[in-house]
């Protein structure tokens, strides 16, 4: 039988659909390569090394970058600073928000809901119990950012998995034309004097940052003097559905007095109502002014763990707490070097209520317990 001709190496371009030749193996067992040969095989091993990133993480383009976040904090305060971080790092922010009177256990049952599988990424609490409690359950992912661990011990993680910063004040907000300068209340004892029987008021202390002022005030006073503070305040004072509703019927005049926050309280005396803001319990043997931080952290397990770390250290900054000290919610910085206060800040120094946060968290049942008692029927 007659033999085939074994073809040529060719170094020119082959025509379509023709057969290429086989290249034989140099003595040390690899294929003889030419330039244009070797930029191909490094273009190809680059392809195939990007088609395997991309099946094992997901690919993406800058485009796609995305974070989901659940924004207790009013969306009127927190979207501005949301949206200026999708701007200056083009990842999108998928904002989850909740109602005013139910808003932090809302979200917090909805991410204990999903612990399975987590759909949030950031947790941005606008206070710091149910964080706690977010904690103890293992469902924070800790991460040490180096702004982080400028704060005090107790407005941040040891471990780095919450934050917190942006503080505001629990305060007395008083209508000036029912109560006179002499006779405005000084004390959140004062909540539960005869003499303002119907005439204050506070918000169910059932969620937000009622209920962290309540779980604080049953670890500091203990059990059995709490309670009887807040049945003294269910007998007393008029229960509204939140903290903004609270200084709203102040600023109207249907309450002489109540005790709300200080991002609700700015806007009543802003708007011109007539009102003053009272920052309890100053006097020496006081508690202080209760300072409730906002707090964040990571969702172990999230979709986007990257973008929620880059989310977080963007907002733990002295810009972010300048933003938020000056704008509509009037916070309180807590990181150091922040020149700038808060517009809800007296022109004197106050002294804040060095609360334990852990132990009003280890208080949270017995206290809820107390509390539904009391407040499940109120408005």
């Amino acid at each position: 039988m007659r033999k085939r001709p074994v073809p040529e190496l060719r170094t020119g371009r082959h025509r379509a659909g023709a057969t290429h030749p086989i290249v034989p193996f140099s003595r040390e067992g690899r294929r003889p390569f030419g330039r244009k040969a070797a930029f191909a095989h490094r273009v190809a091993a680059g392809c195939c090394g990007l088609l395997v990133l991309c099946g094992s993480v997901g690919c993406w383009g800058v485009s796609e970058r995305e974070v989901v976040v659940y924004a207790a904090l009013d969306a009127e305060f927190s979207q501005p600073l949301l949206e200026d971080f999708t701007r200056d790092t083009t990842v999108k922010v998928l904002a989850n928000y909740d109602v005013e009177s139910t808003k932090t256990v809302g979200l917090v049952t909805r991410i204990l809901r999903e612990r399975r599988r987590p759909r949030c990424d950031v947790f941005w609490n606008n206070e710091i119990l149910h964080t706690l409690r977010l904690q103890q359950q293992g469902l924070l992912e800790p991460h040490l950012f180096p702004a982080g661990q400028s704060l005090p011990p107790n407005y941040r993680a040891s471990d780095g998995s919450w934050y917190g910063f942006a503080a505001r004040a629990r305060v007395l907000l008083v209508n000036t034309r029912l109560v006179s300068e002499p006779e405005r209340p000084a004390s959140i004892l004062d909540l539960q004097d005869p003499k303002w029987n119907g005439r204050a008021g506070m918000a169910k202390p059932l969620f937000g940052t009622t209920a962290t002022h309540a779980s604080v005030l049953f670890a500091t006073w203990g059990d059995a003097r709490a309670r009887e503070y807040f049945t003294n305040l269910k007998r007393n004072v008029a229960v509204l559905s939140g903290n903004k509703q609270v200084a709203m019927a102040v600023g109207r005049g249907d309450l002489a007095f109540g005790i709300t926050d200080t991002d609700d309280a700015i806007v009543e005396l802003e708007q011109g109502r007539p009102v003053a803001i009272v920052y309890p319990d100053q006097h020496d043997d006081g508690l202080g002014t209760l300072f409730i931080p906002n707090t964040l952290c990571i969702i172990k397990g999230g979709p986007h763990p990257m973008e929620a770390r880059h989310l977080v250290e963007y907002l733990l900054t002295a810009t972010v707490e300048t933003k938020l000290a000056q704008g509509h919610s009037a916070q309180f910085p807590v990181l150091p070097g922040v020149s700038v206060g808060s517009r809800a800040a007296p022109p004197h120094p106050v002294r804040w209520m060095d609360a334990d946060f852990q132990q009003a968290a280890a208080h949270w049942d017995a206290a809820t317990g107390v509390l539904r008692e009391l407040f499940a029927t109120a408005e």
